[in-house]
Order: C-alpha cells, then structure tokens, then sequence
C-alpha cells in the first residue's frame, strides 16, 4: 500500500531555532492526541509501554519524500496510516541527527538538530505531532558512548591539553616505543578494527575509540559530560518525545586503570586478537549513570520510557538494567538472548522464556528477533524450505509471549537480507574492514517495499543508497495486504489479538508439555481464569501433543481456534483433554474455555 505523495514543507526560518509557539503547537497536539492511550493504560494500572509493540524505523531506508534516494523524516509522516493500521504503538527512529555519517548517524555531531539530508526541526516537530494523532509515540536513538569527531566537543578538545572539552574524552599518553616514539597505553581493539587508540600530534596523546576511529568516546567520569549529554535529551523531551533507546549503553565506561585485556585465543573477523571485553563492556559505574537518568527522565509526564541495547550473556544479567527490584533503570532492557540466534529449537525458547519470567523481578522483557544490526531473522531461522512457515512461528512467539515486542520495518512482509556479494558495493564501514568473513550491516538495512513500482515504491530516485532487492515485486506491503494468509495479515492479526485479547494482554506465562523437544508450548492465563493456549512445532515433522493442561493448573475443558497455520490441527477443540497433532512448522493459537 503506497501512500500518495505529499508536497515537502517549506523549511522554517531557521532549522535550528523554529517559532516557540510551533514547538508548543507541537508538544500539545501530540499530547492531547496521546490522552486515550494513556488513560487506556492508567486504567490497566501499567505503563503503555508493558503491552507495547514498538517498531523501529531505519530512517535511510524507511521512506524517501524528496526524490534524493534517502529516507527522511517526512517520508515517515507519508506512511503513519499503515503504521497506525498495523498496530504499532510506538516507532523507534534511527539517529537523525547532524552527522558525517562514517557511521550511518551513529557518529553524531550536534545532538540539538537535525541532518538536512533527513528534513528540519520543524519536520520533526510536525511528524511528532501527526504520529499523536495516529496514536503513536516517537522514540529516539540516542548514542551516549561516543560522538563524532567532528563535534565541536572533540575538535576543541583535540586542539590543546587546556581546552575547554579536553577532558569530554578518553585520553593517555601511551606508552613508550622503543624507537622512541609513543604506543597506545594497552591492548584494547576496535570493534571496527584495529587498535582503539588513535594518537592526536597536537596534544601528544592517543583517544579511546570503542567503535570506528572517528567515533571518540566519551568520558562518563567527568561530571560535565553527563550534564551536557542529559540537556540534549531534555532538548527532545521538551519537544515530546516518548522516550530514548540507547546506543552501545553497556560500553559506557571502561577501566580507568587502562589495563590489558585479557586474551581469549584466536582472531576475529577484523584479524585482530580475540579479547575479553572485562575492562570495556558492563562496568558497575554505568548503573548509577542509569539511575540517575531514569530519574531525570521521570520528571516528564506520559510514562517517557528507556530502552537499551544490551547485549549480555545471561538473562538474570539483564536484571542489573532494569534496577533489579528496584526498578529504577531501563524499563526495556533488550533481550537479544531469545531472538537474535540462528537455531530454531523449542528447548532453548522454553529456557530463555522461563528464564525472563523468573529473573527479572517481574520486570516484562524486551524481545528481539529482528533490527538493523542483525541479518533479518527469516533468513537465520528459516531452512531454505519452509521458511515462510518459520516467519510466522517467530512471529507467534514475538506476539503472544509475556513480553513487550520490538518489531523492525520489513520484518512483518519477510524481507530477506540482501548481503553484498562484492567488497565495492560494501557500504557498512564494519563490512568494509572485515570483508570477507564479515560483510556487514547492508544486507537488513535495504529499502522498505510498499509496492511493485520502480524501487519498490520507496523512492523516485533509480539511485537509492542501498539497492533495492529483486524480490520486491512480490514481497512488498501492498500484495501482502490483499493476500488474506500472507505473511503481513498474519501479523496484522496477532497484533489485534494482542490488544483485544485479555490473556494476551495481561496473562502470565505457563509452560506446557515441557520435555516436548520438537514443540514450544504455553498458556497465558489471567488472574481471572482467561486462558490462550500457544502451540508452535518447531521441527519439520509432524508432531503429536499432549498439552498437560491439568498437570501446569491451568484449567479448561475446550479449545477455539483463533489463529492456525497451515490450518487448525485436528482435534484442536478437544485438545484440552486430549492430544492433538500439528503438522510440521505450525504455529497454533487457541482460546481456552
């Protein structure tokens, strides 16, 4: 479904400085349209964002307005009508923001604006302001670890020891050379690769980079940093953003002693030595950055919420992110330990399932199965055969889990990841260095298909920043939408589900038929007896179920069918009592009475 074209504004004034009563007209348009939501969610005593399904928006490759080949933020706006006819409750945007884009937005360089490339402030205001009347929230990507170098912060603090900002950064001098010359202070690696110093002649000493070298990080233990990073969130907040997701938040710190890594053996894909992230990643000062954040953050009204990119080992070590029992962080720690692997099996989902329902505090998990930093999962699920099968497992489990849901533009219509296949056509600097056994982030970051027409509808412009893939004349919005079992209605439909549905909405999760190695079974059952009952086969065989129902105490003597693919398995009504047979990759959803 292609919306029509819109004429772009007319730019304000002053990008940067627009009229006050338009951001005013801004905050209270998007306000006044968000009261039925939230007071849908004060009613239910929960926050918005526990029930939420959030969808993140690469902004690149979301909607070109202007004909340049690049998705802004009006092309945004141009599609709030299918966003809004999906069910999405709240968009997570990509950085906008001023950037030399080394890193596609991620190296920022003036956090209180907006990139031409991606439209004006007064853009922005206006597509928050129509987002509200379609009931959707605006989330933003906020990158705290690091900026460009080309913020005025580094270029002043590059320029002399004295500076202003000098001390805005990570710096030492090194070590001597013996050839007299200076070596980086330790072993760290970029995970760009190569060393994660980079030495600066005017001041006579090397910054830490944990990412590309054009990407110097931030000193969190200068007080100063946190009061000017904190202004420039309260600069959208004032502006009526929902909330922040936070950029590479477990590096916001590493040792101060600067000492070695310890090595882990072999090399990765850059060819530098594998190390352990001990000194870098997930140091305890972050929590209290955290804290103090969230409390910053919850002096504004409408639930404002934090979302972080939190890649950990364990489930219990998201708990640390959201407070523990506290509940003072993040409120969505992501959890990338469900979705962001490559095995379908029902044992694992059941353990990392139950493992959220048990360490977190109660807390309601964040899962991921798909975003644009990670091949789409239809590809690293799927077998080759019965992918389209597999698409709607995941998508059953995203959607009917005890769990907030993060969805990722094109996941919904099964697009595929378009990997480069040669190094020239490599725009991800992380594909360029590490060609080829890593080839990048390109291939889940090509433009979204709406349509059949010439670049699947995303933009006028032949030249697009990525390509579009071959598959879009079938694989797009507008076909799936008028194909009742295409993989889009599916998704359409358990996210009506999800909001109607009681047990869905609010039911905790009981495992069914747990030593079922092939099948992922649960209930999700209300205080009030409501009960929806999940099946989905994880195996390319039929499989025959007893789901135990009396046995995990959950109560009920039939089912209905609300949701089934290939079709209802047989016996479905009586499966309460009995076993049922689902066929090979079905996924099953039934209302128990």
């Amino acid at each position: 479904m292609r919306g029509q074209p819109k004429p772009r504004p007319a730019p304000a004034r002053s990008a940067l400085r627009p009229a006050p009563f338009l951001v005013l007209l801004a905050c209270c348009v998007w306000l006044s349209a968000a009261q039925p939501a939230l007071a849908g969610a004060a009613a239910r005593a929960d926050p918005w964002w526990r029930h939420a399904v959030i969808y993140e928006i690469y902004p690149r490759s979301f909607q070109d307005s202007n004909g340049d080949g690049v998705g802004d933020l009006n092309g945004i706006a141009q599609r709030l009508d299918y966003l809004e006819s999906l069910g999405v409750d709240a968009i997570w945007i990509g950085p906008f923001f001023p950037s030399p884009q080394v890193d596609f937005g991620y190296d920022i360089s003036d956090y209180q604006a907006v990139d031409p490339q991606f439209g004006t402030l007064a853009d922005f205001e206006r597509l928050v302001a129509a987002a509200g009347r379609h009931h959707i929230r605006v989330i933003l990507d906020m990158v705290l670890n690091h900026t460009s170098d080309q913020h005025p912060w580094f270029r002043d603090a590059a320029r002399a020891r004295d500076s202003k900002h000098h001390a805005f950064y990570v710096w030492s001098a090194g070590r001597p050379g013996s050839d007299g010359g200076r070596l980086p202070p330790n072993n760290w690696v970029s995970l760009f690769g190569g060393s994660a110093w980079q030495f600066v002649p005017a001041v006579d000493e090397f910054y830490y980079h944990r990412f590309y070298r054009q990407q110097p990080d931030l000193n969190w233990r200068n007080p100063e940093v946190e009061r000017a990073m904190f202004g420039a969130m309260r600069f959208w907040l004032d502006r009526g953003v929902a909330g922040f997701r936070l950029d590479a938040i477990t590096e916001l710190f590493e040792d101060a002693r600067l000492r070695d890594a310890p090595a882990l053996g072999g090399t990765n894909a850059q060819g530098d030595p594998n190390l352990s992230d001990v000194y870098t990643k997930n140091l305890p000062e972050v929590h209290d950055v955290m804290r103090r954040l969230r409390a910053m953050t919850d002096t504004y009204p409408g639930q404002r919420v934090l979302i972080g990119e939190t890649y950990v080992p364990l489930t219990a070590d998201l708990d640390a992110w959201y407070g523990g029992a506290r509940h003072d962080e993040l409120q969505l720690p992501m959890d990338t330990l469900v979705g962001l692997g490559n095995r379908l099996d029902a044992a694992l989902f059941r353990a990392r399932l139950s493992e959220a329902e048990q360490q977190l505090h109660g807390s309601p998990p964040l899962i991921v199965f798909d975003n644009h930093d990670n091949a789409r999962s239809w590809d690293r699920f799927g077998d080759g055969t019965h992918d389209a099968a597999i698409a709607r497992i995941i998508a059953t489990l995203l959607l009917t889990s005890h769990a907030t849901a993060l969805m990722y533009q094109g996941q919904e219509i099964g697009q595929i990841t378009a990997t480069p296949t040669r190094k020239e056509d490599v725009r991800d600097p992380l594909g360029i260095t590490g060609w080829p056994k890593d080839k990048g982030r390109d291939g889940e970051r090509t433009p979204m298909q709406w349509d059949s027409d010439p670049q699947a509808g995303f933009s006028s412009n032949p030249r697009t920043w990525l390509p579009v893939t071959p598959d879009y004349r079938s694989v797009n919005v507008r076909t799936e939408l008028a194909v009742a079992d295409s993989l889009l209605n599916w998704y359409r439909r358990l996210i009506s589900l999800r909001r109607s549905n009681a047990a869905l909405r609010d039911g905790r999760m009981v495992m069914l038929a747990p030593d079922n190695a092939a099948v992922l079974a649960y209930a999700r059952v209300t205080d009030a007896d409501d009960a929806v009952v999940v099946a989905l086969n994880m195996s390319a065989r039929p499989q025959i179920l007893e789901l135990g129902l009396q046995r995990a105490g959950v109560g009920g003597k039939g089912l209905s069918t609300l949701l089934a693919n290939p079709a209802p398995p047989a016996g479905a009504a009586a499966a309460a009592a009995g076993s049922i047979r689902l066929a090979p990759y079905a996924a099953w959803v039934a209302v128990l009475h």
